[in-house]
């Protein structure tokens, strides 16, 4: 009985996830597809982007079954283009976006479309990470909720609503009001309309959606993970569970 209510908790925490996204994809038939690989060009002002797929969510991985993992993707005065640098975004223009660099392309389209149509629909964002973005030596947690007080004296304190798998599942028999630390490394970022700014922590306001990033061992607690201050908080961050 012990055994079977932890899968029950567990599959409750999982619709917490993903239970936004798809409702949302009922009510339109859209699905957020991401495709991520290498520039095979120089963008340019090209009205669309040659890329060598390596990776991609479960939607983008499912229509490249069978497929070249060489595609083209259209973009144009829709689509959004961010640079990330030492965990800060930047929006740019196109033509920043160089061969060989690490992108993440994502498209909006029904989910019954061919990859074909969903790379000729405009891709609404497209992330460039630069050539060699390092890679993270431990896993990530990452929980979501509206922020419950003031950040102040290196601590952030949310009502838990949403995260990734990992954060979920240590969130299990706690409560939903937990305390996340942040230290000078932290890097703030507020989102309006899809635009990032880099803020301080004093800017964020109470009923925010955040969204906190740390990494730390898999075999920690969570009070541990809390005790190890976050990489990345994000105010009203786009495109995460909720």
């Amino acid at each position: 009985m012990r055994r079977r209510l932890m899968y029950v908790a567990l599959a409750a925490f999982a619709l917490l996830a993903v239970g936004a996204s798809s409702t949302l994809a009922a009510r339109g038939g859209q699905q957020t597809y991401i495709f991520n690989g290498r520039l095979l060009a120089d963008a340019g002002n090209s009205s669309s982007l040659y890329v060598d797929i390596n990776g991609g969510n479960k939607p983008a991985l499912k229509k490249l079954v069978g497929q070249n993992d060489q595609q083209s993707f259209a973009v144009g005065s829709g689509t959004q283009f961010l640079r990330w640098s030492h965990g800060v975004p930047t929006v740019v223009p196109e033509s920043n976006l160089v061969a060989d660099d690490v992108v993440s392309v994502q498209v909006r389209a029904p989910r019954d479309y061919s990859l074909a149509q969903i790379e000729s629909t405009q891709a609404f964002r497209v992330a460039d990470r630069g050539p060699s973005p390092g890679h993270a030596a431990k896993p990530l947690w990452l929980l979501i909720g509206s922020l419950n007080a003031p950040a102040a004296n290196g601590k952030v304190n949310i009502h838990v609503q949403s995260g990734n798998w990992l954060g979920l599942r240590k969130m299990l028999g706690q409560s939903l009001d937990e305390s996340f630390s942040y230290g000078n490394r932290t890097i703030f970022i507020l989102w309006r309309g899809g635009v990032p700014t880099v803020i301080s922590p004093s800017q964020l306001k109470v009923g925010d959606r955040i969204s906190i990033r740390v990494r730390a061992p898999r075999s920690y607690s969570l009070q541990q993970a809390e005790q190890v201050p976050a990489n990345h908080i994000g105010d009203h961050e786009p495109n995460t569970p909720s």
